[in-house]
């Protein structure tokens, strides 16, 4: 791939591209601060991290994007600090899913997934109209490539801002709640696309709430614990029922798929219910 004087440069290419935040702060929109942290992303991983709602992972994932600033720390992107990157660089470099898109002028589906080719506008080095098809057939939304993106459902929504961001083409793929408002089909669906973009070579982390999601695609899951990380390895180590179960505050059963040995992880029903 080569890029010439007048054109964005393109990503440099090494063992591993990272986004690391060391122990440090990381503060809200909110009244509410995350406490310490460190994670790592590293390419061919698919890393989803969990918590109970309201503690901080939107936050944290904001903040290893460079999009929210630490209060104390380092961010890192590609080994290099965060702040030392343009935004175009970034968006080279980084492609972000946020929770919830609008959009507050008509554009239809196709022209929202060709906003995720902006940041190479100047270099095509790519033929963007392949780009743009092929993400949307990824996700399922060619058949209503002409619709108006205000006219979707939910779940249509998230498809349609899930390609934009594949058609980005960054080697970081940072996700938040992706699979919120999907079908199981698409659920499997969105997963099945992290994990092959993480086999292609890019690093993947995916902010979840479904554990059996977690389970059965991550290579690593990060749980984090009133803003701290309570523990970070395979899901086979981490999803332990004592952890969860102190996690969310509601006891759990872990234990092996009887057919492929993937871990589940399911409600603990058969306690007294508390009030």
């Amino acid at each position: 791939m080569r890029c010439g004087r007048s054109r964005p440069r393109c990503p440099a290419t090494r063992p591993s591209w990272t986004s690391t935040t060391t122990p440090g702060l990381v503060r809200e929109r909110q009244p509410r601060q995350g406490r310490g942290v460190q994670v790592q992303s590293r390419r061919r991983h698919l890393t989803p991290g969990r918590e109970r709602d309201g503690a901080g992972k939107s936050t944290l994932l904001s903040a290893l994007a460079a999009d929210l600033p630490p209060t104390a720390g380092t961010v890192r992107i590609h080994g290099r600090p965060a702040p030392s990157w343009s935004a175009p660089e970034l968006a080279l470099r980084r492609a972000v899913l946020p929770q919830s898109a609008s959009l507050s002028f008509p554009f239809t589906v196709e022209e929202v997934v060709r906003m995720g080719r902006a940041p190479w506008a100047a270099a095509r080095l790519e033929d963007d109209d392949a780009v743009v098809a092929e993400a949307m057939a990824a996700t399922e939304v060619t058949g209503f490539a002409a619709r108006l993106f205000s006219a979707l459902s939910g779940g249509e929504r998230a498809r349609v801002a899930l390609a934009r961001v594949l058609a980005q083409r960054a080697p970081l793929l940072m996700l938040d709640e992706p699979t919120a408002a999907l079908d199981l089909r698409h659920q499997e669906l969105v997963l099945r696309l992290c994990r092959a973009r993480a086999r292609a070579g890019d690093a993947v982390v995916v902010v979840v709430h479904d554990l059996a999601l977690a389970a059965a695609h991550a290579h690593r899951v990060a749980v984090l614990r009133g803003g701290r990380v309570a523990a970070d390895g395979p899901p086979e180590e981490v999803f332990t029922e004592r952890l969860l179960s102190e996690v969310y505050d509601q006891p759990v059963e872990v234990f092996p798929h009887p057919r492929t040995g993937a871990v589940l992880v399911l409600p603990d029903r058969g306690g007294p219910v508390s009030a």
